[in-house]
Parts: C-alpha cells; sequence; structure tokens
C-alpha cells in the first residue's frame, strides 16, 4: 500500500507523484488535483479561466479567518459550470459528428442535491442549452417552477402524484413552462388528463417504460420485470388507446426510461438504449407524436479510478456513454423511419458529485498493534507463551506463511487458555504482544519474500491504527455506511512526506459503524489508507466527490447536525485565487433539539430552576449558578461537533 522507497540516487526520496499514485489523485481527480511543491494538495476549479491550482490548505486558512469552525463541507461552485459546459459540450459535439437530427436538452434532477445555490448554479451555466430540472415530489416542483423560468427548458415530473401535485404541474404549463409530466403507471393518465382540463391547458405527457434490461452496480433493480416505477409495453399501448379516446394524442411528447444511478458497465447502457430506442420507434408508428427520448440517468462517476465495472468505479468515459446515446438513437430510428428525437438526459450524478468536499481534522488515533508489554521470559510461564516466542525467533524466508498460521493457531490456543483459567491475565498479555511481533517481523520479511500469499495482505487491516476524526459519517458520507460507497480520502497537506502509517479512519459518533475502512485504490478498494504520524500540529483529510446526495441523505445520528459549509469562487484578482463568496452555519445543539421535539428555551429555563434550588440550598452562590446557566445556554447555541480551532491561521 504505502511504496518502498524508489531507486534514485537521492535514495528513498519521496515526490509529489508518489504522493498522486498513492492515493490515486490522477485517477478519480479528473485532472483538477495536484500537490504543491510545499506538499498541500491543490485544486482547480476553472482550468480554463486563467485562475491556478487552489490550495486547500490557504481555503482552510481562509475559512479560519471567517470564523468557520472544522468540519466544514467546501463548494466549488466554478466545478458545477464546468461540469454543466463538459455535458452539453460532449453531446453537441457528437451530435454534430454524427449528423444527428435531434439536439440535446438536459435536466438536472433537483433530488442529487436540493441545495438552492447547486441548482441555480446548473441553470444557470446550462441556460444556452435551455437546461432544465427534474423533480420528483411536489416540494421540489415548487423549487423547479422558481427556479426553472426558461420557456423552452423542459421541467421533468417524475415519482408518485396526487391532485394537488398534478395540479400543480399544470399551473407551471398555464405559466407558459415546458412542464412534462411522466407517467409511471397506468392509472397516472386519467388523472392527469383530468387536471389539465381542471386548469384549461393541453399537458405535455412523458411515459416510463419498464424495460427488460436490467442495470449494473448498487442500483440494478432499478430496471427488469420488478422494478419499482415504469410502464409495461402493453401498458404503454393502453395509454395510446386512452389517449385517442380522449383526443389528447398530440399530447404525448415524451418517452423515458432509468435502470438506476451509477451504471458501472457500459455494456448495460448500450443493451438499455436498444431496447429503449425500439420501444420509442414502436410508439411513434402507433401514433404517438413523440419529441423527447430521454435516458434517464445513470451516468456514473469513477470514485477509485479503476476505470472498471465495479461498484464505486465505472468502465466507460463521457465520450463513450455520449456516443452510444447518440448512435445507437440514430441507429434505430433511421432504420424504423422515425425522426431523430431531441435527446434529455437526467444527470445528477456526473454534475454534481465532483464540486464538493468535506474537510476534517484528526484528534487522536488508536493503535491496534500493542508491542510495548515486557516480553522477556519468565520462570514457570505457560507453553503456549514459550510457543509464540519461538515462532518469533524462527521467522524468515524459509518460514513465513507458516509463521503466521501457527501464530493465528497459538493466538486463539492463548485466548481459549485464559477463558479456562489455565492462562494468567500476564501471561495472555504476553502471548498478544509477541503475536504482534510476530505480525510486525512477517510484515518486514515481505520484501525478502519471492512470493506474498494473498491472505498475508491481511496484515494491513489487521495492524492498522485508527484515526480518530471530527465528523459524523452518517451526516455527511451517509453511502459509505448505508451501502459501501467508497469516496476518496486524501491528507491535505504534508504530500511531500512518506506517509508511514497504515490507518482505517473513524467518527465521534457512538456507533461502531461510524468508521471509513474502504479506500479508493486500483484495480480494487483498499481496506487501508496511507497517513503520517501525528506529530502534535493539527493533520487535515478531504473527502472527495461527495457533492452528489450525501448533503441530503445525512441523518442526526447522536444529534450530530449539519456541517457548516463554504462557498468558493476563483477569481485571479484574489489572494490565493479564490474567495468565500458564501458561508452557511451549520446546525447548533439547540436546533437539532428542536427538530427532536425538544424545546431549548424551555430547556435552559428548567436548568436555571434546578440551579436557583441549588442556590437556596447553599450548595453553590449565586455567581456560580449564573455561570453554569450561561454555559449551558452557550451549549445550546454551539457547533454540534468539538471544538479543535486553535487560531486563525489554521494551527
Amino acid at each position: 500500500m504505502i511504496p518502498p522507497p524508489d531507486s534514485n540516487p537521492a535514495g528513498g526520496a519521496w515526490h509529489s507523484e508518489d504522493a498522486l499514485r498513492t492515493y490515486h489523485i490522477d485517477r478519480w481527480g479528473g485532472g483538477l488535483l495536484g500537490v504543491s511543491e510545499s506538499g498541500e494538495l491543490t485544486i482547480t476549479p476553472a482550468p480554463d479561466s486563467g485562475v491556478g491550482a487552489i490550495s486547500m490548505m490557504e481555503v482552510i486558512a481562509e475559512v479560519a479567518r471567517e470564523g468557520i469552525s472544522l468540519p466544514v463541507v467546501v463548494r466549488f461552485q466554478d466545478l458545477l459550470r464546468r461540469q454543466v459546459l463538459k455535458l452539453c459540450g460532449a453531446f453537441a459535439a457528437a451530435i454534430e459528428a454524427e449528423g444527428y437530427r435531434g439536439r440535446f436538452t438536459g435536466v438536472f434532477p433537483i433530488k442529487v442535491n436540493q441545495m438552492r445555490e447547486v441548482v441555480e448554479d446548473i441553470v444557470e451555466a446550462g441556460e444556452g442549452y435551455h437546461f432544465g430540472l427534474e423533480s420528483g415530489s411536489k416540494a421540489e416542483l415548487l423549487a423547479a417552477l422558481v427556479m426553472n423560468s426558461d420557456p423552452e427548458a423542459l421541467t421533468i415530473v417524475n415519482g408518485y402524484k396526487d391532485r394537488s401535485y398534478l395540479k400543480l404541474a399544470m399551473m407551471g404549463r398555464k405559466l407558459g413552462r415546458k412542464v412534462v409530466v411522466v407517467i409511471e403507471k397506468f392509472s397516472e393518465l386519467g388523472a392527469v388528463l383530468d387536471a389539465a382540463e381542471e386548469i384549461g391547458v393541453r399537458p405535455l405527457i412523458g411515459f416510463r417504460a419498464k424495460l427488460a434490461t436490467r442495470g449494473s452496480g448498487k442500483w440494478a433493480d432499478s430496471g427488469g420485470d420488478k422494478a419499482k416505477f415504469g410502464l409495461t409495453v402493453a401498458e404503454i399501448l393502453k395509454c395510446a388507446a386512452l389517449l385517442r379516446d380522449r383526443g389528447a394524442t398530440d399530447c404525448a411528447k415524451l418517452f423515458h426510461f432509468h435502470i438506476g444511478s451509477q451504471v458501472t458497465d457500459i455494456r448495460t447502457v448500450k443493451d438499455a438504449l436498444t431496447e429503449g430506442a425500439r420501444i420509442f420507434a414502436g410508439m411513434v408508428a402507433e401514433g404517438m407524436p413523440l419529441e423527447y427520448f430521454d435516458v434517464g440517468g445513470g451516468l456514473g462517476v469513477d470514485y477509485i479510478g479503476a476505470k472498471s465495472d465495479n461498484e464505486s468505479s465505472i468502465n466507460y468515459t463521457l465520450k463513450d456513454y455520449v456516443e452510444d446515446v447518440i448512435g445507437i438513437l440514430k441507429e434505430v430510428c433511421d432504420a424504423g423511419g422515425v425522426p431523430h428525437p431531441n435527446i434529455v438526459s437526467e444527470s445528477g450524478r456526473m454534475l454534481t458529485a465532483c464540486h464538493s468536499c468535506v474537510v476534517l481534522e484528526v484528534f487522536d488515533k488508536r493503535k491496534t498493534v500493542q508491542t510495548d508489554y515486557p516480553t522477556t521470559e519468565v520462570d514457570g510461564e505457560h507453553q503456549l507463551v514459550k510457543n509464540m516466542r519461538a515462532i518469533l525467533g524462527r521467522i524468515g524466508p524459509g518460514y513465513y506463511q507458516e509463521a503466521y498460521h501457527d501464530a493465528l493457531q497459538t493466538k486463539a490456543d492463548a485466548v481459549q487458555a485464559f477463558k479456562l483459567g489455565v492462562l494468567s491475565l500476564d501471561e495472555r498479555a504476553r502471548a498478544e504482544t509477541l503475536f504482534w511481533n510476530v505480525c510486525l517481523r512477517l510484515r518486514e520479511q515481505e520484501h525478502d519474500v519471492e512470493f506474498v500469499p494473498e491472505e498475508m495482505h491481511e496484515l494491513e487491516a489487521a495492524m492498522s491504527e485508527q484515526y480518530f476524526c471530527n465528523f459524523s459519517i452518517f451526516q455527511s458520507v451517509p453511502d459509505t455506511w448505508a451501502i459501501g460507497q467508497v469516496l476518496p480520502v486524501v491528507p491535505l497537506h504534508r504530500l511531500d512526506e512518506r506517509p508511514t502509517v497504515l490507518s482505517t479512519l473513524a467518527d465521534i459518533t457512538c456507533d461502531s459503524d461510524g468508521k471509513i475502512d474502504k479506500f479508493a485504490a486500483v484495480p480494487q478498494p483498499a481496506d487501508v489508507l496511507p497517513l503520517h504520524e501525528l506529530d502534535g500540529e493539527r493533520y487535515f483529510l478531504g473527502i472527495f466527490l461527495t457533492g452528489a446526495y450525501q448533503d441530503v441523505m445525512g441523518d442526526l445520528h447522536n444529534l450530530f447536525g449539519q456541517l457548516n459549509e463554504v462557498h468558493i469562487y476563483t477569481d485571479e484578482a484574489e489572494e490565493g485565487g479564490f474567495y468565500i463568496e458564501e458561508s452557511l452555519p451549520g446546525s447548533s445543539a439547540g436546533e437539532v433539539l428542536s427538530m427532536m421535539q425538544y424545546n431549548p428555551k424551555a430547556m435552559a429555563a428548567d436548568i436555571k430552576k434546578r440551579l436557583a434550588q441549588l442556590v437556596r440550598g447553599g450548595a453553590m452562590t449565586p455567581r456560580q449558578s449564573v455561570a453554569l446557566a450561561d454555559f449551558y445556554e452557550d451549549c445550546l447555541k454551539s457547533y454540534t461537533y468539538l471544538d479543535l480551532d486553535r487560531g486563525a491561521d489554521g494551527t
């Protein structure tokens, strides 16, 4: 995991290229992240603007000067604009190259990140492409009708729909917006037509097909026969008949399918596109004047840089994806004599994942390997302790894998003997300390052994240290806990030093699941992360690619609330090449308690009442009572995370 010393004349020197390779930054970072000469992680949010790399440590210093405590979510708003233009530009280039006769119009699914400024920046960046929005609930549609004012941009309405949701969509039509209601089940169609008649508008109707093609990755079940949403082919034909009966065939405007978020395998994309295009062509042949072909979401992000079909990776590029969409749709439409439709994409993850990161501080560590207990042989010690010491003494190239097996068995025997009262507490401590010394010796021997068996790599995880970080996994990166999503973690400084500690991360919740023990690596995620020894100075880490879903899916486990947040814009006139455009305070203890039905004012009043009773009883002075009451109220107003701040310079 930690690269061995190189063979250059400097004798094991460590370079920025080593850091890029160790943390696979050059594979998942999209060319936007780098390492400065001083060993600080840098980011270039707007590479075409003339503004160079921004130091993440300078961002931390600016955050501190603004009086904002860590942990903090840092959003690079320029990256949102870059991703929108990248997606639209890729489709525009492929359309021109293939001679495709439709246009591209994307929509952003608000569910991916409902933050107002995120939605606002995406819509603004895509203005030239009439970039729209997608809603999956009434609340999201309320926002979309305000945020999406472009009369040529689509507002796609998905999800389960009641009467008021449909009436709200028809209100959007009355306002002159291209609001397309997607039919997820047959019973919705009549309700849409009724709502349109009530408001006095012609609805724009889309149809979501339930493809036989299943997705790939964690969300494979979004497609296939057991998918939660979508119409079967038979139901689509029933919809066509109902439209004819109601004189509303002209309202059929959009075909839609969705095979899941983070589709990992391009072959799945190709299969779904082929099936979807065939259904689309058949619907047009049935007299439905469809204008739009909505490929849904699924365009993935390579979180680990493996370029594979691993659940946290993808085996295709944006160019591959776009060319397949255009090429397959054009081929099927041309073969069926069907006009080329306008293409809609709901690619929220690709747009937002890279624009934000979580900056946190390591404040403590715990060693798994304990080697400082005395192990010198004493008179009368148990044979199991002697056996473990003998294993340690025999380790060498001819006794390597077998030594590991023998040590594991002897350790298990020692624990069992302790349970039976045969081994004393001191003897168990000696046996376990010798076991860890065996493991250390085996690790040291790795480079001298011709072949290291796969099981020996388990030692990395078994011997790793835990670094405790000031944040909650359940609030800031819930996907790492809920679905095993791997998100890249990188030290933000000291990258000019060789990392010497193999570690996992633990948060500050009282939950054993509050840990990160899978990290970006190639070809598979790694069980440990190389970090630096804590030397008494502050040590900062960044968790990257957190811009999709993580903000809105976090929970209040242990009542740790939302993080402080800063929005960064690049500006070459500013020192460091950036400025904080907006900062949003995270949750206070009082605010999260209010969410759980507590009344902070009443709580503070109750504490004051109890303190007054102590004063009357002579247990404390009035001055002490007032000080404690003020302290309690200050705690209610405070950030829910640990207070580790030591100065505005970040040190």
